[in-house]
């Protein structure tokens, strides 16, 4: 009986074209929605069993799925049981993890198998800015959480793929970035005026077609050195006006002259008033020194 039980599994497993000699894979790969057959090489080791239970392993969890004969609420409608295996008719993404088969007999028994439920890429979502400074750098983003294996990405601008080299590019020869495909990383150092468009980003693996994003348009603008200049004149008149004020009322005797504030402004007053009554650029006032 037990000859005959060893014969039977070996030509049982001689079907899976990945099998030798009885030996279950260490990983089977199946997409999701698909139906898969886990195999359990424990029970060729004890062919006449008294006890046979899986458990389904994943990040770090252990859960018992099929025992006394029976299976769990959640596999119950979808799993089928037989000695040799376990057949599960549509598989999803939470179905990926390593399933233990424990056979006890006249001794013990156990096999795994790493299922990997394979997911095509969803429509990715592309971080691009609106606007940017000219030479600054500039990164852009690719986002896809859902495929498995995780897929590759290509950037678009104004509907043309941006080759991983633009130098090797006629269209794209003037432009300075780098292309990650593995993280979907776009980068711009610098950005120049020419990297102005409409972008869009594809997600890619081996599992489904390629996905791609929304556009989004980027505008390139130049440093506002003197938006920049004025706010600081601005912002040091207000300075000096409460400074003033201060001084005014402290020399009007409205102060205390035990009040330590008043003299610290005063001071500071007569040096704003000192340095700009000598051309002072007042842009150094508030920048630090090197």
């Amino acid at each position: 009986m037990a000859a005959h039980g060893w014969l039977w599994g070996c030509l049982f497993f001689a079907g899976w074209g990945s099998l030798v000699l009885g030996e279950a894979p260490l990983e089977m790969e199946v997409r999701e929605n698909g139906a898969v057959s886990l195999p359990c090489k424990a029970i060729l080791l004890q062919p006449n069993p008294t006890r046979q239970e899986w458990k389904f392993q994943k990040d770090g969890l252990t859960l018992l799925f099929y025992h006394a004969n029976k299976f769990t609420d959640n596999y119950k409608d979808r799993a089928t049981f037989t000695p040799y295996e376990i057949h599960l008719k549509s598989v999803t993404r939470k179905d990926s993890g390593t399933y233990i088969c424990e056979v006890l007999g006249q001794s013990f028994a156990q096999s795994e198998v790493k299922l990997i439920v394979q997911v095509p890429a969803a429509k990715p979502t592309a971080h691009v800015p609106s606007v940017v400074t000219i030479g600054n750098k500039v990164v852009l983003r690719c986002e896809e959480t859902d495929a498995n294996p995780r897929p590759t990405f290509k950037w678009f601008k104004d509907n043309i793929q941006m080759p991983p080299d633009p130098k090797t590019s006629t269209i794209f020869k003037n432009s300075s970035y780098t292309i990650d495909s593995d993280t979907g990383v776009l980068a711009f150092e610098p950005a120049t005026a020419l990297d102005a468009g409409d972008y869009s980003c594809e997600a890619e693996n081996k599992v489904g077609p390629p996905q791609r994003s929304e556009v989004i348009h980027m505008e390139t603008s130049k440093l506002n050195v003197g938006g920049i200049v004025a706010a600081v004149v601005v912002l040091l008149i207000i300075l000096g006006l409460i400074i003033f004020g201060v001084w005014f009322a402290y020399n009007r005797g409205y102060f205390s002259s035990k009040w330590p504030v008043a003299p610290f402004l005063f001071s500071q007053t007569r040096k704003i008033l000192i340095l700009w009554g000598v051309g002072c650029n007042p842009v150094s006032l508030i920048t630090p020194a090197l």
